[in-house]
């Protein structure tokens, strides 16, 4: 649903005149208040639903930049160093929050908490080794897996479970962090099983390509 909330605010941002910097800089401020809740605030049902709608608006105008970017005759490079920039940061300070407000609001064991620290991890090293991935393929002229798109609908939903907005929808159950913490341990070892067999896939890749670059 990012998307095409994103193409509304996409559109009042380029009439009121915003730069897609500062559309990036609006998404940053919803998702790091939202962020900053789940850390500081003690756990409840409407603070979960605070925090899934400031993540969700985040998420919305963070689809706008790019699109922005297109209505003004292209992006620059950084404006996409700022937006991946801004993602970094909040792929580890999102689950190190999920850390704080489990200790703070619940009496989880400890050593359960090794779930939003191996996660920040998994996270961290997926999205680094995304970015490498198109980085390496484009020094080869091999085009990205965003500009390819496609995979189908089975392949979308499968990996429903790796998908940011499903980990958002998750804060709604913030109130209740037994069930919170159940649904997200789940997410976190359905994202972990994803790079470990996407890894495998990638690396592959590089050695293809390693070899079609010897063979030429």
């Amino acid at each position: 649903m990012n998307r095409p909330v994103g193409r509304m605010l996409a559109a009042v941002a380029y009439r009121i005149g915003l730069t897609p910097n500062q559309v990036t800089l609006i998404s940053a401020v919803f998702t790091f208040t939202a962020i900053a809740l789940i850390a500081i605030v003690p756990a409840s049902a409407v603070i979960g639903v605070v925090i899934w709608l400031l993540l969700a608006l985040g998420y919305a105008w963070d689809s706008a930049d790019g699109q922005v970017a297109r209505l003004r005759g292209g992006g620059s490079l950084a404006g996409e160093w700022l937006d991946h920039f801004v993602d970094a940061a909040k792929i580890t300070s999102l689950h190190l929050a999920v850390l704080v407000g489990l200790s703070r609001s619940t009496d989880i064991p400890q050593a359960w908490l090794l779930v939003p620290i191996l996660f920040t991890i998994v996270g961290s090293t997926t999205f680094f080794a995304m970015i490498l991935n198109d980085l390496l393929k484009g020094k080869r002229g091999v085009a990205s897996a965003h500009s390819t798109g496609g995979g189908g609908i089975l392949r979308s939903l499968l990996l429903l479970p790796t998908d940011y907005g499903v980990l958002m929808l998750t804060f709604v159950l913030w109130g209740w962090p037994l069930l919170f913490f159940g649904i997200y341990s789940l997410l976190f070892l359905a994202c972990a099983a994803f790079l470990v067999a996407a890894a495998i896939t990638w690396f592959r890749q590089m050695v293809r390509l390693d070899r079609e670059t010897i063979a030429s």
